[in-house]
């Protein structure tokens, strides 16, 4: 009975699952960029509803880019810039019916002012026998008739100018879809993968993968059961083959989920179904790890 409890016991502590209080708690873990890996696809558009084409792709993995540099070109592109060239003349045309209007609107108001004017000067030779009732009532008629026309061209005008607004307004719109086939980076970053090449349909995967490699940080899957013993601003080291040197670094934060544990290492003892708590560390220097994304690694977090 010994010999069993003694050797599972063994076993348990080979895999990691037991930490004494004030020893130091191993655990496998991952290098990650910051906000993990970035998949950078195409805006959807009316023009690509069933998902659109790559025409250009302006960069190769392992290129550094900055935030808003120039990736790729969707093939809507050309029909959107095309949109929007005839959404700028839309409203130059829709400037020009303003002037018009305003032209029309001088024209009828002179012309209602002056029938005014005729209408009072018949009032008064009427009123001195001079001029018949019936002209009287002719001029002022008229009069009425071309203030009628000045309001109309009026109304017309704030008409036109009301249109230059919807053609502006649909200019910016046109023009913001145009720039949605322009795919732009989201952050300063570096291209680790080209998922699509220019002629191939853009699918749920999106064009290329962009990871933040100047800020790495290691993963460590911690078991449930120690995970009481890690805590935020405890150091820590990370170690692989693939690493010419041992990385350092500080636990940052401890995520708020259990969950299955992702990395298995070799150790035949360990358990394959444990439950793990991921804890972030920021490492000292990110250099050494730009070009590992998801290494498995293992870290030692010191007490």
């Amino acid at each position: 009975m010994y010999k069993v409890v003694f050797g599972l016991t063994a076993i348990l502590a080979a895999g990691g699952l037991l930490a004494q209080d004030g020893q130091a708690v191993s655990a496998l873990g991952r290098l990650e960029p910051q906000h993990g890996i970035i998949k950078v696809s195409a805006s959807s558009t009316p023009q690509a509803i069933g998902g659109g084409l790559l025409a250009e792709l302006l960069v190769e993995e392992g290129d550094d880019v900055r935030q808003g540099d120039l990736l790729a070109v969707t093939d809507t592109a050309a029909v959107l810039e095309a949109m929007t060239r005839e959404a700028e003349v839309g409203v130059r045309y829709a400037e020009r019916e303003v002037e018009a209007a305003r032209s029309k609107e001088v024209e009828s108001c002179v012309r209602a002012d002056v029938s005014a004017r005729e209408a009072e000067r018949r009032a008064r030779l009427h009123e001195q026998g001079v001029a018949g009732e019936e002209e009287a009532d002719s001029a002022r008629g008229e009069a009425e008739a071309m203030k009628a026309s000045c309001a109309s061209a009026s109304t017309a005008v704030r008409l036109s100018e009301t249109a230059v607004d919807v053609a502006r307004a649909r200019q910016v719109r046109v023009e913001a879809e145009w720039q949605r086939s322009f795919v732009r980076a989201p952050v300063d970053g570096r291209v680790i993968d080209i998922i699509a090449r220019p002629g191939e349909l853009i699918g749920a995967a999106g064009i290329l993968e962009l990871a933040q490699v100047n800020h790495m940080k290691a993963i460590a899957e911690i078991y449930e059961t120690d995970i009481r013993r890690v805590k935020t601003g405890q150091r820590a080291t990370i170690s692989s083959k693939a690493l010419e040197n041992e990385l350092t670094g500080t636990v940052e934060s401890i995520r708020q989920k259990i969950q299955k544990q992702d990395e298995i290492g070799t150790d035949p003892a360990a358990r394959k179904d444990a439950r793990i708590v991921e804890v972030t560390i920021a490492l000292d220097d990110s250099e050494p790890a730009a070009g590992l994304t998801n290494l498995q690694v293992d870290v030692v977090i010191q007490p």
